[in-house]
């Protein structure tokens, strides 16, 4: 463990990665920040490096998740799902300014552990088709990035055997080494490590691929259709007018959006999912024709339910990402019940939204999200990742040709 000197050191530069690497803040723009109450003193210490780049203001929005349990338990469904005029009048002004978004989590994973979740969902039901049309017209227009911080709550759950301060000083440990914080220049460090993950998506974009094909020895089987032509992306994104953001720090995930309703077979969870608050744990998923046509899990099946009724994109899927099962954060040996983290330990897909700057057609003109439902994207309230990479999981991937080339052996890169 580190002495609390050097951790504070490494501290300070992670907050200037986030700033200068993460949303990549440029001189005259709009920073917002979106955290909880758990750490202030970082939450400054970012707040400072983006004014130190040039930032004009940075607004910070906290939440906490026990209002939101009061609010779940003593508004009605209906007073949940509407979308007051202030928010609607903050989105207008979100989609006229487009802001950097830096996004801090920090939630215990079982923050909303005994909330109505039906009533959570028909409320989102009920204000996602207000909110849609303005996240529609910001997409692929602004710079965000989602990073993680400790909570007391949640550096418990990780390490319940230590004790308070010791529990929090070894989630700082982990989210900086996996961070790439732990040793020389962190920004560095990323410059490295974005020049690696771009060879692996170049590589994948040249081999053209149609399909790929999933096995594991704990029931993994599965067959999905890629769009063709599909743009892979890779660790750092560019916006059309040339700016560059790191969307997710830590990150280790080459990933692309598949052809929406063509997959089938059984796909199995190798780690659990923290969703809506709450902890979904040794689950699996089967799909005919595109689709999610049975679900199990061993606790919180009926919030899995839920959570594939959403709509019925949520029964599809929008992303498929390649993750080696030797990757800094799996070789940690820690589950960090955190998606931001585990999902970039090994191999994940996600249910709901697909990203429209995944086609090949998004390169030259702007389409709408009905025009990329056309070319195959998935459109959703929901973009739900969870895991199913393991160390003997090989993927196959099937070119225009018909050749079957391998991908991942064993968990790891073949490419």
């Amino acid at each position: 463990m580190l002495t609390n000197e050097l951790r504070n050191e490494r501290i300070k530069k992670y907050a200037r990665l986030v700033a200068e690497v993460g949303v990549n803040v440029r001189k005259g723009e709009e920073v917002w920040i979106n955290t909880s109450l758990d750490q202030p003193e970082f939450v400054a210490l970012v707040v400072e490096e983006c004014y130190k780049l040039g930032a004009k203001s940075v607004s910070v929005n906290w939440n906490y998740p026990n209002l939101t349990k009061l609010h779940a338990k003593y508004q009605t469904g209906g007073q949940l799902g509407k979308v007051a005029s202030y928010r609607r009048a903050k989105l207008k002004y979100q989609v006229k300014v487009l802001p950097d978004i830096i996004h801090i989590v920090s939630d215990d994973p079982d923050a909303l552990k005994g909330v109505n979740q039906s009533k959570l969902s028909k409320a989102r039901q009920k204000s996602y088709p207000i909110i849609k049309p303005y996240r529609e017209a910001m997409e692929d227009k602004y710079k965000w990035t989602i990073v993680g911080v400790p909570s007391l709550a949640w550096a418990k759950k990780v390490f319940p055997d230590l004790e308070d301060e010791e529990a929090v000083n070894a989630l700082w440990d982990a989210i900086l080494e996996t961070s790439r914080v732990d040793d020389g220049d962190a920004v560095n460090n990323w410059n490295k490590h974005n020049a690696f993950m771009h060879e692996k998506q170049q590589k994948l974009i040249s081999l053209d691929l149609r399909k790929l094909i999933y096995k594991s020895s704990n029931g993994t089987d599965f067959e999905v259709d890629l769009i063709p032509g599909t743009i892979w992306g890779a660790a750092q994104e560019s916006l059309k007018d040339g700016r560059i953001f790191n969307p997710n720090i830590p990150t280790e995930e080459v990933f692309t959006s598949p052809m929406a309703g063509k997959c089938h077979g059984k796909l199995v969870a190798s780690k659990p999912l923290s969703y809506n608050g709450e902890l979904i744990e040794d689950f699996s998923l089967t799909f005919e024709n595109g689709k999610v046509v049975s679900v199990y899990a061993k606790k919180n099946q009926k919030l899995l339910e839920e959570m594939v009724n959403m709509d019925e994109g949520a029964k599809m899927l929008g992303e498929v990402a390649l993750v080696p099962f030797d990757s800094p954060i799996n070789n940690t040996g820690i589950l960090f019940y955190e998606t931001l983290y585990d999902e970039n330990a090994a191999c994940h897909v996600a249910l709901g939204a697909g990203f429209i700057m995944t086609l090949p057609q998004a390169k030259d003109k702007e389409l709408t999200t009905e025009e990329a439902k056309e070319l195959g994207i998935n459109d959703s309230m929901i973009h739900v990742d969870f895991m199913i990479g393991t160390r003997d999981l090989c993927i196959t991937g099937v070119d225009a040709n018909g050749k079957h080339i391998p991908i991942f052996i064993n968990g790891d890169w073949a490419i």
